[in-house]
C-alpha cells in the first residue's frame, strides 16, 4: 500500500500533502492538549508496533504481497490523533531510512493510512464497542471485536483511496500517444487489483495483528490506554510490550518468504514486463522512468555484505530505536503542571 516515487503526479502529491497538513496540525494540538507526557513517549511504542507490522509482507497467490498497519490498534489505545502522529513518523522513517514508500507521495500515503485507517477504524471501535457494552464498561470481548472490525475497514477503507489515486493518474496525466505518464492503470484495473488482496488476506492480517496485540495490551499493560490518563506505567509494567517487540523483531524474516512486489509498487525497470489480464505494458512511463528520488540510506532494508536475515533484523531494530527515541524525546518538551 505504499506509494512509491513518481507513481502520483507532482500535482497530486501536493495537493494531497496540503491536504494531510491540517490533520497533522489537529493532531499535534490534541496530543498535546488530550495526553500527559508519559502517554506522548508511548506514542513511540505505538509507532514501532506500526513499522514492525508493516515489515511482516503477506503473499497472495499471483506474486504480489501486503501487509497490517496497526492504525486501529494504535487508535484503540492512545487515540486516533496519536495513532495519526505514530503511523505518519513509521511512513516518514521508512521513507527517508530504506526507500519505503516515496518523500513525495508521503502526504498520500499519510492520507491513506495514518488519516482514513486510524479515525474511521477508531470511529467503529468506539461504536462498536460501546453497542456492546451496553453503557457498562467494557467486556474484553467487546473490546476486541470492535477493534477487529474497525481494523479492517480501516485497512480497505486505505487500500481503496490508494487505488482511486493510482487509477485516476492516467485518466489525468497522459502524452499525445496516449501513454501515461505516471501509474499507467486505470481505475477499472486499480480498484480491483488493490482490493481483492485488502477485502481478503491482508484485511484478515490486520485483523489478527490489532487484536491479538490489543488482547496482550488489555492483559497486561492496561494503564497505556489513554482512559487512564491518570495512571503511569512504570519499567516494570511495560516490561511485557518490550518483551513482544523484541520477539516480532526476532520473527521478521518471516516477511522475507513472501516473494513478489505489492501491486502498484514495482520499479521502472519492471513494470514495462508487468502483465495485466494477461497482457504486458510494453512501455515504461516516462515520468515514472524521470522522475525524482532519493537514495535511501538501508534500500529495501538491505546492507552491503550483510546476511539479508540479518539485515532485515537490523533494520527492525533501527526502526524502533529511532520511533522510541524521537517520541521520548518529544514528550520530554511537554511541560509537567504544576500541583497546587
Amino acid at each position: 500500500m505504499h506509494i512509491p516515487e513518481n507513481y502520483l503526479s507532482p500535482a497530486t502529491c501536493a495537493v494531497l500533502t496540503a491536504a494531510m497538513v491540517p490533520v497533522w496540525v489537529h493532531a499535534v494540538r490534541n496530543v498535546k492538549k488530550e495526553l500527559p507526557k508519559e502517554k506522548i513517549a508511548m506514542i513511540g511504542v505505538g509507532a514501532a508496533f506500526s513499522f514492525i507490522g508493516m515489515m511482516f509482507n503477506v503473499p497472495l497467490p499471483g506474486g504480489t504481497t501486503g501487509h497490517a498497519v496497526g492504525g486501529t490498534l494504535i487508535a484503540a489505545v492512545l487515540g486516533p490523533n496519536a495513532a495519526c502522529l505514530a503511523v505518519s513518523v513509521a511512513l516518514l522513517i521508512q521513507a527517508l531510512l530504506f526507500g519505503d514508500g516515496g518523500i513525495l507521495s508521503f502526504g498520500a500515503n499519510c492520507i491513506n493510512m495514518a488519516f482514513a485507517m486510524p479515525f474511521i477504524g477508531y470511529f467503529l471501535y468506539q461504536l462498536i464497542t460501546k453497542a456492546l457494552s451496553k453503557g457498562n464498561e467494557p467486556k474484553l470481548t467487546h473490546r476486541l471485536i470492535g477493534a477487529g472490525i474497525g481494523s479492517y475497514a480501516g485497512i480497505n477503507l486505505a487500500a481503496f483511496m490508494a487505488a482511486i489515486e493510482f487509477g485516476i493518474q492516467p485518466y489525468l496525466f497522459h502524452n499525445e500517444a496516449g501513454q501515461a505518464l505516471y501509474c499507467p492503470y486505470g481505475l477499472n484495473i486499480a480498484i480491483p487489483s488493490m482490493m481483492i488482496g485488502h477485502l481478503t488476506i491482508f484485511g484478515l492480517a490486520e485483523v489478527i495483528f490489532t487484536v491479538a496485540i490489543l488482547a496482550f495490551i488489555v492483559k497486561m499493560v492496561p494503564s497505556l490506554f489513554t482512559t487512564n490518563t491518570e495512571v503511569k506505567a512504570d519499567k516494570k509494567e511495560l516490561l511485557p510490550v518490550g518483551i513482544l517487540l523484541a520477539v516480532l523483531v526476532a520473527v521478521v524474516p518471516l516477511g522475507l518468504l513472501a516473494e513478489g512486489t505489492a501491486w502498484g509498487e514495482w520499479g521502472a525497470e519492471e513494470i514495462a514486463a508487468v502483465e495485466s489480464n494477461g497482457v504486458a505494458l510494453g512501455y515504461t512511463p516516462s515520468g515514472l522512468e524521470n522522475g525524482w528520488s532519493l537514495e535511501a540510506l538501508i534500500p529495501d532494508y538491505s546492507m552491503n555484505g550483510v546476511p539479508e536475515v540479518m539485515a532485515y533484523i537490523l533494520s527492525a531494530i533501527i526502526g524502533i530505536a529511532i520511533l522510541v527515541i524521537l517520541f521520548r524525546l518529544l514528550s520530554s518538551l511537554k511541560k509537567t503542571p504544576k500541583q497546587n
